[in-house]
């Protein structure tokens, strides 16, 4: 098993396990900026465990993390990260609400013929637009969030980034990019969104 070392956390890594990549370093380099000690911290299809274990690592934070694949979770656990096994927010207490709420979710554009086999499948296939995932993920996010909460998703200039932003607004969030990286074929960017009061 491979371990990488980033911003004091120690991470392994799995096979059929998303490795972190440039999305991966992004989002965790820009929730270190929001979250602060104390917060309790929630993240969705946390993958390998990386943002998670590059907050752990740096603040004093309640963290707990979803995750739909068995063997990401499985790795997650392996680097420290209280997992739940659940498709979103389905496995998580009604009425638990939290600071932060963050998600890299599945952002690529996916034809049939393009899905990947088995469980790794999850970290790629955003449907045909790139947003399969993040419709449903807005529709039940303000239940599970602090009024004065924040939401970062991460994702891709081919998912749409007007487009995610105005399916935030939608569902009453202000939503702007707060981070972007340019990558060789697509630009990621971190939007945040804060609940409308």
């Amino acid at each position: 098993m491979v371990t990488i070392e980033y911003r004091n956390a120690k991470v392994r890594l799995a096979e059929q396990v998303y490795d972190p990549a440039e999305d991966s370093y992004l989002l965790a380099d820009t929730a270190l900026e929001i979250v602060k000690d104390g917060m309790a911290v929630l993240e969705i299809g946390t993958g390998s465990g990386f943002v998670s274990a590059v907050l752990k690592a740096n603040r004093d934070i309640r963290l707990i993390a979803t995750e739909i694949s068995p063997l990401a979770a499985n790795c997650a656990r392996s680097n420290r990260v209280d997992v739940i096994r659940t498709d979103m927010f389905s496995g998580l207490k009604a009425g638990k609400q939290f600071d932060v709420i963050i998600f890299n979710p599945p952002y690529l554009p996916t034809s049939e013929d393009e899905k990947v086999p088995g469980w790794l499948n999850y970290a790629f296939d955003g449907g045909v637009d790139g947003r399969k995932d993040i419709g449903p993920f807005m529709e039940q996010v303000a239940d599970h969030l602090q009024p004065d909460g924040v939401v970062l998703l991460l994702i891709s200039s081919l998912t749409g980034i007007d487009e995610v932003i105005s399916e935030m607004e939608v569902h009453n969030f202000n939503a702007h990019v707060i981070a972007s990286k340019k990558c060789s074929f697509e630009k990621l960017v971190v939007v945040e969104g804060r609940p409308i009061k």
